[in-house]
């Protein structure tokens, strides 16, 4: 009877951990990427502190994300030479390639419809941010009272950052060919580690159990 309570514990605490995965909430908002050696890196600084180099390629992607270690990816493969192809350089200035992915239909906020995604090449200044370049191409932008970068191209045309609950992966990924997974951190270790971890008491209580049987 005791070894039956404590199977019991250990399933209901199983499907309450799969639940609270299963039901994580993630956040709707552009993320701010840098392309480095062919592969797309997650921005370590905002747009609006990050300033790129001359030749330098940057991507911003909307997407319902939980957080930057599963963030989506802009779409694409463009490298600096293919955007900036028509953008002859100038002194003064620099060239700085922009990929603008708007996402998903899935991942749009209700009523709106992502644009198509495009590229751009920004000649600004050689002390210019990323916010002042991206200005220079895809206005307008829109801003929270936080500086969090909340629109591009007047998209979306509201929300910031909400939190929209059971959140998911993009329902339209980009073709096999255009994945790029190298950045990838892997499954998160959350419910794994949290299964090993119940299982593990549960095994002990059952010894438990046995032993005192035995007594």
């Amino acid at each position: 009877m005791i070894r039956r309570a404590v199977l019991l514990l250990l399933a209901s605490l199983l499907l309450c951990a799969g639940a609270g995965q299963a039901q994580a909430a993630g956040y709707r908002y552009w993320s701010f990427w840098e392309r480095d050696a062919g592969h797309w890196v997650y921005a370590t600084q905002g747009p609006s502190l990050a300033r790129p180099s001359d030749g330098d390629v940057q991507g911003f992607r909307f997407a319902v994300s939980e957080d930057s270690s599963e963030a989506a990816r802009p779409r694409g493969t463009a490298d600096f030479g293919t955007v900036c192809a028509k953008t002859p350089a100038r002194e003064g200035k620099k060239r700085v390639a922009l990929v603008i992915d708007s996402g998903t239909k899935a991942d749009a906020p209700q009523g709106e419809t992502p644009p198509p995604a495009r590229t751009a090449c920004a000649r600004v200044s050689p002390d210019a941010t990323t916010a002042e370049a991206l200005a220079t191409v895809a206005k307008p932008l829109r801003y929270d009272t936080n500086a969090l970068l909340c629109a591009i191209a007047g998209y979306p045309e509201k929300g910031c950052g909400e939190q929209v609950a059971g959140s998911h992966k993009p329902t339209e990924p980009a073709p096999a060919a255009q994945k790029d997974t190298s950045g990838d951190n892997g499954p998160s270790l959350g419910l794994p580690a949290g299964i090993a971890v119940v299982t593990a008491l549960g095994a002990a209580a059952i010894w438990q159990v046995r032993r005192r049987e035995q007594a």
